[in-house]
């Protein structure tokens, strides 16, 4: 039976075989002997985006009191739940992240942890994913933009639109009535200044949705 730890672009927590390109974390979320998560659903308002492979390290996967390894199709996925690259694993990708996030935030972060207390505020509302209104053109957002519609998320990437799904992505004919903004409002603005998320190589490959 798979464990409860692949994460979608709402922030929910499913149990699902397929792990994805990245993983991360929320801090300890899990009990060790029965490997399953308990009530809570985040510890630490540091949501980060992980490489599954570092250096020499190998994990059993929520087998001890350490982190809750949680997994990703991609990093838009990632990054639409709430979560942000990790500078421990993937320095060079966080680094880039935190240079684009002040440039379209407009203003200095004075640490990670200002970034990451603004990503708590937008990320949840009433302990719930929240949907932000899009107040941008759904043309002209930038690539690795995730947005709510009709229940489903759709990511935006070269122009198109395409429906997620936790084996992939299929481009849409039609976008359904937009419901909100899934990215965090910060973290499209840090999208907009530069950063370029990994997306799933299925974009290369997705045949037409009728959705």
């Amino acid at each position: 039976m798979p464990l409860q730890n692949r994460v979608d672009p709402f922030g929910d927590i499913l149990d699902l075989p397929l792990r994805g390109l990245f993983t991360g974390n929320r801090g300890i979320i899990h009990d060790p002997a029965s490997k399953t998560l308990t009530t809570k659903r985040w510890a630490s308002k540091s949501w980060l985006i992980c490489s599954c492979s570092y250096k020499d390290v190998r994990r059993d996967v929520m087998a001890s009191r350490s982190w809750t390894e949680l997994f990703f199709l991609d990093e838009a996925t990632a990054l639409a739940a709430g979560h942000r690259p990790c500078f421990q694993c993937r320095r060079e990708e966080a680094s880039k992240f935190m240079v684009a996030w002040v440039k379209g935030n407009g203003s200095p972060a004075s640490s990670i942890r200002d970034i990451d207390a603004t990503l708590h505020r937008e990320r949840l509302q009433m302990k719930r994913k929240r949907v932000n209104v899009l107040l941008t053109p759904v043309e002209e957002l930038p690539d690795g933009t995730m947005l709510a519609a009709q229940g489903e998320a759709y990511l935006v990437a070269g122009g198109d639109t395409y429906r997620w799904s936790p084996e992939g992505y299929r481009q849409t004919s039609t976008l359904p009535f937009v419901d909100g903004l899934l990215t965090p409002p910060s973290t499209l603005k840090t999208l907009e200044a530069g950063y370029r998320p990994v997306l799933h190589s299925s974009l290369e490959t997705s045949d037409l949705d009728a959705a």
